[in-house]
């Protein structure tokens, strides 16, 4: 959540700070503010809203020019999104943005209020800017280093000293920060989109390391001030990555490029048509140690899991659970040595899935992460490892992160299911070629848009509408239903088809939409008597199925056909008309379909 940007070098700050914020929007934010040294002056510019509330606020209050200052992108947490409450915040001498939440940030205030110290916002960041400058005596390390220790919770912090115009001061604790390394010019920033455009070299900062941003360089210290060396990374994206390119939304680049994240993702680890796990340190000896497996994930990430639960069931025979990860950290779960948490993350720093990770691992099990972000908290703090390789995801609604999050558990599902002799290399080969086979597929649909347009125009009236399923089915109209809300703000729910008679039914209105998945052959049959059901008390039916299935027409009024595949590798096929089902319908209404209303990319606080 939030986005942190800062920079010391000769270029415009203004321009590379608002740039560089523009890159992190997907993060999620309800206001913006920049803090620029001119003419050895900090000023700040700050206002509610999208960044072009920002820009229309400079064009009239004035813009601040100088070549060395911080941003941010806030998402309210204390306070209300306000003028006042965004950031940067000011405590005297010392200027801050913040990511993250400062728990102990009462107690400090009362603290600084009884020594005359007084507050301007209602904000957890202002009461850190104002410590800072309670402390500050004229050594910022020693002042940085001082203050942190007292701060409870997590924060990225960018800092900018009154009386040291030349450098930019950063240090993090949970929520990430990189520094990254110019030609004569360095930054800090929330993630590395935003500072793709100038570099793709940069540090990756740990746990209370603190930065300091000169022209001449980055220099690291620990929270004792003690010179830190570190490895220099480079990104693996490019600037092209994060661009358009033609595409109306990065929603619908990030849906057809799909067919190439699974390719890029699976391709790499399949040997002599098998899969092969080995360099995310999974072995075959390994994968028979596992008595059970528990999936950890949010949002859209633990409805891949829920498929890969079906999956491993399925093919492997080993028992797993799927948990909700803010439910998981507080439910004394029973796990233990000889089980393995499997932790699913598009960002590695999703705050709820790490601190379920930690706990995991505190009680003796084994954690695998699949993540796309290189160097990430999850990525580095588990024991196993996969990355899913699907590039940069700038829309908040997910696409390509959950196909590959879906191709990685299929990946897996067979080679754990070939180790415990549930299937012989000859099936697992089948079904490597088969996933193998899935992009062409998709690449179908995509070029076949003009049917789910249509359906998505017959939804835009609903107040609300059902998704069911059954089955591996039902797993995608959980995934499908969330796409739906988040952009289009349709109410929307999803439920397993079986369960309609046990009190969903009840919701049924004349013409309300249910959009129902029949892919799996031997719950067709079933599925349809569902269908029939809703159809009978008014509902309008829009159905997801192979187009050589045979529906009787009166049970449907809409109707997507699918190209025919496997029933347990459909998840990967049906789920794309879904996505474009929830943009087209976003589109059609109007709405902001890349940065949707309250939501984040990037959820790092709880």
């Amino acid at each position: 959540m939030c986005g942190i940007v800062g920079y010391v070098g000769k270029r415009d700050c203004t321009d590379v700070l608002m740039n560089g914020l523009s890159k992190l929007e997907y993060r999620g934010y309800d206001s913006a503010g920049i803090a620029v040294f001119q003419n050895g002056k900090i000023e700040v510019a700050k206002a509610k809203g999208r960044l072009k509330n920002l820009e229309e606020h400079m064009k009239a209050e004035g813009r601040p020019t100088g070549q060395i200052g911080i941003g941010h992108t806030r998402w309210a947490t204390h306070g209300e999104p306000s003028d006042v409450n965004s950031h940067p915040h000011s405590g005297g001498r010392v200027t801050i943005v913040h990511n993250g939440i400062i728990e102990n940030y009462k107690e400090l205030k009362d603290y600084l209020i009884s020594r005359g110290v007084s507050f301007d916002s209602d904000t957890d960041t202002e009461v850190v800017a104002r410590l800072l400058d309670y402390r500050y005596n004229g050594s910022p390390i020693q002042t940085i280093s001082e203050t942190i220790r007292d701060l409870e919770g997590s924060y990225a912090l960018g800092i900018i000293f009154a009386d040291h115009p030349e450098q930019v001061y950063a240090v993090r604790c949970e929520s990430p920060l990189i520094a990254g390394v110019g030609d004569g010019e360095n930054f800090i920033a929330s993630d590395v989109p935003a500072i793709l455009e100038y570099t793709r070299d940069y540090y990756l900062l740990e746990h209370e390391e603190i930065a300091v941003l000169g022209r001449d360089g980055v220099h690291i210290f620990d929270a004792y001030g003690q010179p830190v060396e570190k490895e220099l990374k480079t990104a693996d994206w490019d600037v092209e990555a994060i661009r358009k390119n033609g595409y109306v939304h990065f929603m619908l680049k990030e849906i057809h490029e799909q067919p190439t994240a699974i390719r890029t993702t699976i391709s790499p680890r399949i040997q002599n048509g098998l899969p092969n796990l080995e360099e995310c340190g999974i072995t075959l000896e390994v994968l028979r140690g596992f008595r059970q497996i528990h999936v950890v994930a949010c949002g859209t990430a633990m409805h891949a899991g829920t498929v890969g639960k079906y999956v491993i069931e399925k093919l492997a025979r080993v028992p797993v659970t799927v948990d909700i990860a803010s439910e998981f950290r507080y439910c004394d779960p029973l796990v233990g040595t000889g089980d393995l948490v499997i932790v699913i993350s598009q960002s590695g720093e999703t705050a709820d899935s790490l601190a379920a990770m930690r706990l995991a691992k505190s009680l003796g099990a084994k954690t695998l992460a699949i993540v796309n972000a290189m160097g990430s908290s999850i990525a580095r703090e588990a024991d196993m490892l996969i990355y899913t390789h699907a590039g940069p995801e700038i829309a908040v609604a997910s696409t390509k992160a959950y196909m590959v999050q879906i191709a990685v558990m299929y990946l897996f599902a067979f080679e754990l299911a070939l180790a415990v002799g549930q299937i012989d290399e000859t099936e697992c080969r089948r079904l490597v070629t088969l996933l193998e086979q899935t992009p062409d597929s998709i690449a179908e649909i995509l070029e076949r848009k003009e049917q789910v347009q249509y359906i998505a125009s017959s939804l835009i009236t609903a107040d609300s509408l059902l998704y069911i399923g059954r089955g591996l089915d039902y797993a995608l109209s959980m995934e499908g239903s969330l796409k739906l809300k988040e952009i289009s703000y349709i109410h929307s729910e999803s439920y397993a088809a079986g369960e309609l008679k046990h009190g969903t039914i009840s919701l049924i209105t004349e013409n309300m939409p249910v959009i129902a998945v029949a892919t799996q052959t031997a719950l067709r049959e079933k599925t349809i008597s569902n269908i029939k059901e809703v159809k009978a008390r008014g509902a309008r039916v829009i159905l997801v199925c192979r187009a050589s299935d045979t529906i009787d027409p009166e049970a449907v009024d809409l109707r997507y056909d699918l190209p025919d595949f496997d029933d347990l590798l459909m998840p990967m096929i049906a789920v794309v008309p879904l996505q474009l089902i929830a943009y087209y319908t976003s589109v059609l209404k109007g709405n902001d379909v890349d940065k949707p209303r309250n939501l984040a990319k990037s959820v790092t606080v709880e």
